[in-house]
């Protein structure tokens, strides 16, 4: 299956409600206040967000406008021409090498499991890859990883149950740079109920990557579960106040009928949308392309 099927596939329950209820209002000949009123309505219900949309009603106004169009009909490619703009807005740059990515998210949103699908995505590129599981507050966490490294074949550094992350981490790099590693991908500890601890964590961890191996790129990607919707965001603004993400990756898009909250994570945040995940195996991981997820969604 290609990369557009996938997606279209993914996609499938985001369409059904979403590109209805925008057959309904484009059906009609007018553009007036009522075309508006229910077309907020439509992206609001998508998931979007008020302050998206607002953008996003206010750009299409103006282009209405400047190009003088006179049917709804007539909207619907400027409606989709402006929703890739806003998603297009931090796009997500070619991965450097070598390469550390840190990657962060609650519980329950795929983390461990999106570290597995892209050590193998990577592998399968050509790339040396090695794995840090650094999240040694759960303990089925490390074990989880070694199933993925042994699938793709790659070297993982794992220590006991509640070891310092930052320790595994300072072991991991080390690991990678006697392997000439392409990239180092690193899970970290998804717990909340002590948020304190756990983002100083996360800050030791970037200490110890930006001590150890300054020459590296280095990428904070955060996770998150498509099937939350709005609640992405209050999750992406946690983990960027404390290690200024740099990438975003969704996971579960094929169980939510509300995956255009895409559209508020590019409006509220700088920072690029990298990856979607829309099935179950390692290539229903997919590189993020604005446009490809509009067309598939209308």
């Amino acid at each position: 299956m290609g990369f557009f099927s996938r997606l279209f596939e993914g996609m499938k329950k985001t369409k059904k409600s979403f590109a209805e209820k925008l057959k309904y209002i484009f059906t009609g000949n007018d553009i007036d206040e009522d075309f508006y009123e229910e077309l907020e309505y439509v992206l609001i219900s998508a998931d979007m967000g008020v302050e998206a949309t607002e953008v996003i009603l206010e750009e299409l106004r103006d282009v209405v406008k400047k190009n003088k169009l006179k049917t709804t009909d007539d909207c619907k490619e400027a409606l989709k021409q402006i929703m890739i703009d806003l998603l297009e807005g931090t796009p997500a740059e070619p991965l450097g090498k070598p390469c550390v990515i840190m990657v962060l998210g609650v519980n329950g949103v795929g983390k461990t499991t999106t570290i597995g699908k892209l050590a193998k995505k990577y592998t399968d590129e050509g790339k040396n890859v090695v794995l840090a599981a650094a999240d040694t507050f759960r303990a089925a966490a490390s074990d989880q990883l070694e199933v993925w490294a042994n699938r793709s074949k790659v070297k993982i550094v794992t220590n006991e149950h509640g070891v310092d992350p930052a320790a595994v981490v300072y072991d991991a790099i080390a690991s990678a740079k006697a392997r000439n590693a392409d990239i180092l991908l690193i899970d970290t500890a998804g717990r909340l109920h002590n948020k304190a601890i756990l983002m100083e964590e996360l800050k030791k961890i970037s200490r110890v990557v930006n001590k150890e191996w300054p020459e590296a790129e280095y990428h904070k990607m955060v996770v998150v579960d498509g099937t939350t919707g709005q609640n992405a965001n209050s999750q992406v603004e946690l983990f960027n106040e404390a290690v200024e993400l740099t990438d975003i990756t969704i996971t579960k898009l094929d169980g939510t009928s509300k995956g255009g909250f895409l559209v508020s994570l590019a409006q509220n945040f700088d920072i690029a949308i990298r990856y979607v995940g829309v099935g179950e195996t390692a290539e229903d991981l997919l590189d993020f392309d604005a446009k490809e997820f509009i067309e598939a969604i209308f």
